[in-house]
């Protein structure tokens, strides 16, 4: 009997590794497209870097994703998925509206700094006029929810009197993105134009407060 289970569950093993192993090659397709595409772009990133890179065939990276833009698309939303699933964990819910800004704002700072790769494909998707974008219902339902969760904490400080009203979600989403996107998609030509080298972790944290400082005041009644 004994020998039974063991082989019911070498089998039930193998035949999850199976199941599993189309998620885990895909997102090994992304990881490497996401650093092929934010270091070229759309237009300068090769199909054959991307397959070396997630150690897959060619063959293998169109049976998944079908062609270069679609790819392209797929880390799009993969990159838009991830910053929303961090903020949901934010778990401003349970802050109080004060709190609960200032930790989407330091949140939205802190995701640029850490991730250049996002910061450069939203670039190129710029560059290309949302393009692909336009054809992704997924990341318009992400960015749904982000606006309902902006707004709670809107309603929430109107009835404890610490925000005014008539303030926009989606208004304030683009303010407090703007601060994060422009200060590091710019990093290199602001800090020769005033002299400072604003990538340092000094730096940075000054931002971090000014940009905080900055949403919150304009939020006070």
């Amino acid at each position: 009997m004994r020998g039974v289970n063991a082989r019911f569950g070498a089998r039930s093993a193998s035949v999850l590794q199976r199941k599993r192993q189309p998620a885990l090659t895909r997102r090994r397709i992304l990881r490497a497209a996401t650093a092929e595409f934010a270091a070229k772009g759309l237009a300068g990133a090769r199909v054959d870097e991307i397959a070396d890179r997630a150690g897959v065939s060619k063959r293998m990276l169109y049976h998944y994703f079908g062609n270069k833009e679609s790819l392209w698309l797929a880390v799009l939303e993969q990159a838009y998925t991830d910053i929303r699933g961090e903020e949901r964990q934010l778990d401003v819910h349970r802050l109080t509206p004060r709190e609960g800004m200032r930790r989407l704002i330091e949140f939205s700072i802190r995701y640029c700094a850490e991730h250049p790769e996002f910061v450069a494909l939203l670039i190129g998707e710029n560059l290309h006029r949302a393009k692909y974008l336009r054809r992704s219902t997924r990341v318009r339902e992400l960015h749904t929810s982000l606006l309902g969760l902006i707004d709670d904490l809107l309603k929430r400080g109107r009835r404890a009197g610490v925000f005014r009203n008539g303030v926009d979600p989606a208004e304030l989403y683009i303010s407090i993105a703007a601060l994060g996107f422009f200060y590091f998609s710019n990093i290199h030509t602001l800090s020769t134009i005033f002299g400072r080298r604003l990538d340092l972790p000094e730096a940075r944290k000054r931002h971090l407060r000014h940009s905080t400082e900055v949403i919150l005041g304009y939020l006070r009644p």
